[in-house]
């Protein structure tokens, strides 16, 4: 998983937001959509370190600060701000529970928050909803509104950390996968982390609602989870796809898209019920649920093989560094040239 890269302390920095705002979300101080940009203003920003990462969750958003602290605003109803109550904020508020810590990644689901501190052996901790096992805490909770620590990880140097719906992930320094929340096929909870053993080294988890990508050391991609409007290709295709080993359970088991087979993988992103990479090439595909365009394809249709995006880049014989990011429904890539000083 990418760490998070810190910035200066004294970088010059604005914070712009904009689209569904009716929860908070946008931290401008308004309960209300905006369909341009709107400038976030507010003392607990100016006063703070710069901003070196953003995770958008369900309808909350999480800053990290160069400084190793969190700030977080919008939908607080199931305590997934830390602030102590299930209120939401309108306005960027810090996390003053994370305050002894330097956390050095975080991630926003629908409705929980993760967090890695590297101040304390790499632990991760997490608030908000619990019910499905997501704060992986040992036990079923309803919410919880201070961050609270996670449990079967001591041993681990866990360096990041994904919040999807109702399931967390968590990758280790020596490559290893815990997951815990909502099982990825089945209806069982997991209430604490559990490590699903392969004999690959994984770099980077991506999750969604229904399912997650896994992407090794070597460039291969594998996945977890159903088979909702395509996220996991072609059903006709399952019972050839290469499977990774991954103990008793054949839940737990890593499953490559036959399409993709021989492609070595740079980045991965999942939304709700689609998937997004970039390949060794610079090449964008995307399959799953399209219905709001997020495949970038043109159309608004399911596609349960993965499909070539047209990114029109200007100079076609420049080398591009691409990443990859996803909302439920929507895509985001970020094409950065290569060009010589």
């Amino acid at each position: 998983m990418n760490d998070p890269q810190l910035m200066e302390d004294d970088v010059e920095q604005e914070l712009w937001s904009w689209g569904a705002g009716t929860d908070a979300q946008l931290g401008t101080g308004r309960l209300e959509d905006n369909n341009l940009p709107q400038l976030v203003r507010t003392p607990s920003l100016s006063s703070a370190p710069a901003i070196s990462f953003l995770s958008c969750g369900g309808a909350h958003v999480i800053a990290l600060t160069a400084g190793g602290g969190v700030l977080t605003w919008g939908r607080g109803n199931s305590g997934q701000l830390g602030l102590g109550d299930m209120i939401s904020s309108l306005h960027p508020k810090p996390v003053m529970r994370l305050g002894s810590y330097f956390i050095t990644h975080v991630s926003a689901g629908w409705s929980h928050s993760g967090f890695v501190s590297g101040s304390s052996g790499e632990q991760v901790y997490g608030f908000g909803a619990g019910k499905r096992g997501q704060l992986g805490i040992s036990k079923k909770i309803q919410t919880v509104n201070l961050p609270i620590l996670s449990s079967n990880l001591e041993a681990a140097e866990i360096v990041g950390i994904a919040a999807g719906g109702d399931h967390s992930a968590a990758l280790s320094a020596e490559g290893h996968l815990y997951t815990w929340g909502r099982g990825f096929k089945s209806t069982s909870d997991v209430y604490s982390p559990q490590h699903l053993p392969s004999p690959s080294s994984f770099s980077k988890v991506a999750l969604g609602w229904n399912h997650a990508l896994v992407l090794t050391d070597e460039g291969e991609l594998y996945m977890l989870g159903g088979k909702h409007h395509g996220a996991l290709s072609d059903s006709e295709m399952l019972n050839s796809m290469k499977s990774l080993p991954a103990g008793d359970s054949r839940e737990d088991n890593f499953q490559a898209v036959p399409a993709l087979s021989g492609i070595k993988v740079l980045d991965i992103a999942a939304g709700a019920e689609h998937s997004v990479i970039v390949t060794e090439d610079g090449g964008v595909k995307t399959w799953g649920w399209g219905e709001h365009g997020q495949l970038g394809l043109g159309d608004t249709c399911d596609h349960t093989n993965p499909q070539t995006v047209n990114l029109n880049l200007k100079l076609e014989s420049t080398a591009y560094d691409v990443k990859v990011y996803c909302g439920s429904g929507f895509t985001v890539a970020v094409a950065t040239s290569n060009l010589p000083n």
